[in-house]
């Protein structure tokens, strides 16, 4: 035998031994409450006679009870968001594929960093000093991930909730895709909340899932949200598209419908069901793919996904990286700017389809040339 071909079984059989090893990491665990919660809310909800909204506020419960009414219900500030918020009556899934527009604003896993993305939305004008929208008729994408990891996930939901009728407003639009961290805290896997949020669910009365559940203004809006949405030629998602599932952008209607009413569901349920087993992946799914970046899928390969689908880009989130980055020649645009660390992000833009990306200070730069970043 060769030393290629003895050197060749010492690596495959390393490579066995690795895999049949026993796994030395412990499992990341749920974590144990938080002692305190300063400000939390509001959450709200549906009731029998109109809505109720609850805070947690220096660790004490705060509830009011509203009407609910046809053209949005005020709900004043108590703590945790600071601004007032009108709620509007629950509304169908939006379409998901729309016409080219000349100017998107996105980004991806603000996981709770709700003071970064406000300063990173307001140094480039997208809101105002008052954290209104501001940017007329352009359009904001959110790739997904605001719960988790981060102390303000709250105060982040809402703020987008807001944008969204106030972009109408002014003939723009807002536009929140979902995440796998979405999914994972609706169907009650908390491994990576922040404790401070296990403490405000205790002192609610709620498990945290729960908090957004169906009767809840926020758990309503997340139900009506895609997963895939497609702006001219370009597809938003969190995670990515693998090779064997373009069946599942063709008929994206069937997709998003199939996430949003799997939202809330056993997580063992929806990973067996045989409609969502496939867009729970780990691996593949829409929500979870990262073929683009760790050598799955090469420039080629990626080139011919594009054309399959009659795209120019997909833009994806999930994958941390250092800055928003180009890889396969600007077919794919990573826009995980690593929000979630709390010290710098990024905004991607495209404008009539030139691509730039806005820096924390306000200023515009070229895109990163992509390099594969570890991401947790």
């Amino acid at each position: 035998m060769s030393t290629r071909s003895i050197l060749s079984c010492g690596l495959r059989g390393l490579r066995m031994l690795m895999l049949l090893a026993p796994l030395t990491v412990a499992a990341r665990e749920v974590p144990p409450p938080a002692d305190h919660v300063d400000a939390d809310g509001p959450y709200v909800f549906t009731t029998a006679t109109g809505l109720e909204a609850q805070w947690v506020c220096n660790d004490r419960v705060v509830r009011r009870t509203l009407p609910a009414r046809s053209a949005g219900t005020v709900v004043a500030p108590e703590c945790g968001y600071a601004h007032p918020l009108t709620v509007q009556p629950a509304q169908p899934p939006a379409a998901a594929r729309l016409p080219a527009v000349p100017r998107i604003v996105a980004l991806s896993d603000i996981h709770g960093q709700y003071g970064l993305l406000v300063t990173l939305l307001r140094a480039h004008h997208v809101i105002d000093a008052a954290d209104r929208w501001s940017l007329g008729d352009a359009t904001l994408v959110v790739a997904g991930d605001v719960f988790d990891r981060g102390p303000q996930v709250t105060e982040a939901f809402w703020l987008l909730y807001s944008l969204q009728e106030q972009a109408r407003e002014a003939g723009g639009a807002v536009h929140f895709v979902l995440g796998n961290h979405e999914t994972l805290v609706l169907y009650d896997d908390l491994r990576y909340i922040n404790p401070k949020y296990l403490r405000s669910a205790a002192l609610l009365g709620r498990s945290y899932p729960a908090l957004y559940g169906a009767d809840s203004t926020l758990g309503q809006w997340l139900r009506t949200r895609p997963a895939l949405l497609q702006i001219g030629d370009t597809l938003f998602l969190h995670g990515g598209i693998a090779p064997e599932n373009l069946d599942l952008v063709r008929d994206m209607a069937t997709t998003n419908a199939t996430y949003q009413a799997s939202l809330g569901l056993p997580r063992d349920q929806v990973k067996a069901a045989p409609d969502s087993a496939r867009l729970f992946d780990g691996k593949t799914s829409p929500i979870w793919y990262r073929g683009y970046f760790d050598g799955r899928m090469d420039t080629d390969q990626v080139a011919a996904l594009l054309a399959a689908l009659d795209l120019t880009r997909i833009v994806v989130g999930h994958t941390s990286m250092p800055h928003v980055s180009s890889f396969h020649g600007d077919r794919i645009i990573a826009i995980d700017s690593s929000i979630k660390d709390g010290e710098n992000g990024e905004l991607l833009f495209i404008e009539n389809g030139v691509l730039s990306r806005g820096l924390l200070d306000g200023s515009r730069v070229p895109l990163a040339e992509g390099t594969f970043a570890e991401d947790d």
